[in-house]
C-alpha cells in the first residue's frame, strides 16, 4: 500500500503535464522519472484508460530527459538501475545507446541482458540474465527482471519460468508487473496440470486486476491453459471450474464449455462431457450452431451411459448441417457405438439372436471390454483425423 501511495504521488505531475501537452517536469533524477512511469503503468493495471493513453508519450518524454541529463548523474547506481527498468518497461533501446555508457553505474549483465531482450536477441538475453537472482537486487528492478526471465524461459524451462514469475508477483505486488506475471503464469501452470495453483492465480487476477486494460489477454491465456490440459476433465472439480468461468462473458463461457465437452468426449470422460454440454445448452440460443453442438455432446454422453433411448433420440434429431465438419465423424462414431451396444451377443439359439434386447436401466460398459476398447480406439483415431489444427 505504501508503494502504491508513493507512486500515486509521483504520477500526478506526469499526468498533469500530459494533459496540458507539456514536456515532463524539468527537475529530478532519472530514477524519479522512471518511478513516475511505473505509476502510470500501475494505473493501466487498474483499468485507467487515461494512463494507457499517456503511456507512450511519457516514455518518449523520459527518453528525452535521459538524453538531456548531466553525464555525472549516471554514476548514481539508482539511475543506472532506472535505465534497465526503463528498457524493460517499453523504453527505446535507441535512446539508451546514446547515453554515456562508460559512466553508467549498473551491473553489466543486467544492462546488456535488458538490451538484448528488447532488441530481440533472445538467446543472448537468456545467457546474460539466467543466473541473476531477482530477490538479491532491489525489488523495483528485481520484479522487472523476474518478469522478463519468466518470458525468456517459458518454453525451454517452464519450471524456472514459473519460479521467476512467482518472484515477480512477490517483489512488486499491486503493480503492472504483478498483473503481467499473472497473465503469463496462468498458461504455464495450466500446461503443468497444477489445478490448485491455476485456480489460485485466476482468483488473484479476478480479485485485483479484473478491470485491467489487458484483462482480455489474461482470459485468452486462462482459456488456453484450461483447454490445452486435462484440468477441466475431472468431474470432481467441475463446480470449481464453473465458478471460474462465471467471471467470463457469456459468449466466451459458451465457447469454453463446448471445447471442454469435446475434449472430455474424446478422452472418454463422459460425466464431464454431459456436464459441459448441459452448461452450453443453458447459454446457447435456440436453433444456433452452438445449441446443436451442445445437444450433440449431451446426447453422446447419455447414449453411452444411463439414458440410451433419450440419448439416441437426441443424436438422431440433430441438424448435422450446423455441426463443424470435424464433429461429424465423432457423431457418426457415437451413433454407431450406441447401435453396437444394443446388438445381441451371439448364442446357440437363432431365436435369441432375432429377439431385440431389453433396454437396461443403466448400461454397464465395464462389462464389455471389447466394446470399451473399440470405443476408445475409434474415438482416438477420429481425434487424430479431426484434430483442431488452429494455432
Amino acid at each position: 500500500m505504501i508503494r502504491l501511495l508513493r507512486r500515486a504521488a509521483l504520477l500526478l505531475p506526469f499526468m498533469a503535464a500530459n494533459a496540458l501537452a507539456q514536456p515532463a517536469p524539468q527537475g529530478g533524477e532519472p530514477y524519479e522519472f522512471v518511478r513516475g512511469l511505473q505509476a502510470v503503468q500501475d494505473g493501466i493495471a487498474n483499468g485507467d484508460t487515461a494512463a494507457h493513453g499517456s503511456h507512450i508519450a511519457l516514455i518518449r518524454q523520459i527518453g528525452e530527459k535521459f538524453l538531456a541529463a548531466d553525464p555525472a548523474v549516471w554514476s548514481n547506481p539508482r539511475n543506472g538501475q532506472a535505465v534497465v527498468i526503463y528498457l524493460l518497461s517499453g523504453g527505446a533501446p535507441q535512446i539508451v545507446r546514446k547515453l554515456p555508457l562508460d559512466k553508467m553505474n549498473v551491473d553489466e549483465r543486467l544492462f546488456n541482458g535488458a538490451l538484448a531482450y528488447v532488441e530481440g536477441r533472445q538467446e543472448e538475453a537468456r545467457e546474460l540474465l539466467k543466473e541473476i537472482k531477482p530477490r538479491t537486487i532491489p525489488s523495483g528492478l528485481g520484479g522487472q527482471v523476474a518478469l522478463v526471465q519468466g518470458a525468456l524461459f517459458a518454453r525451454a524451462e517452464a519450471s524456472l519460468a514459473i519460479e521467476r514469475l512467482d518472484d515477480a508477483r512477490l517483489l512488486l505486488p499491486g503493480t503492472l508487473v504483478e498483473e503481467a506475471a499473472l497473465r503469463r503464469e496462468i498458461l504455464l501452470v495450466g500446461q503443468a496440470e497444477d489445478f490448485e495453483k491455476f485456480e489460485f492465480l485466476a482468483l488473484a487476477y479476478i480479485r485485483h486486476y479484473r478491470n485491467s486494460i489487458y484483462a482480455g489477454d489474461f482470459w485468452q491465456r486462462f482459456s488456453a491453459g484450461l483447454t490445452q490440459s486435462s484440468l477441466a476433465l475431472d468431474e470432481r472439480r467441475f463446480a470449481r471450474i464453473s465458478a471460474l468461468l462465471e467471471q467470463i462473458d457469456r459468449a466466451s463461457r459458451l465457447k469454453l464449455y463446448l471445447v471442454i465437452a469435446r475434449a472430455a468426449m474424446v478422452r472418454g470422460r463422459l460425466a464431464v462431457t454431459r456436464l459441459a454440454g448441459e452448461r452450453a445448452l443453458t447459454l446457447s440460443a435456440d436453433a444456433s450452431a452452438e445449441r446443436e453442438r451442445a445437444h450433440f455432446f449431451r446426447g453422446a454422453s447419455r447414449v453411452l451411459t444411463d439414458e440410451y433411448d433419450g440419448g439416441l433420440a437426441e443424436l438422431k434429431t440433430l441438424d448435422r448441417s450446423k455441426l463443424p465438419e470435424r464433429d461429424v465423424p465423432l457423431l457418426n462414431a457415437a451413433v454407431q457405438l450406441a447401435l453396437d451396444v444394443r446388438k445381441p451377443f451371439a448364442s446357440g439359439s437363432a431365436a435369441a439372436a432375432d429377439k431385440p434386447p431389453a433396454t437396461p436401466a443403466r448400461l454397464d460398459l465395464s462389462s464389455s471390454i471389447a466394446t470399451l476398447a473399440r470405443a476408445h480406439k475409434q474415438l482416438g483415431e477420429l481425434e487424430l483425423l479431426t484434430k483442431d489444427r488452429r494455432p
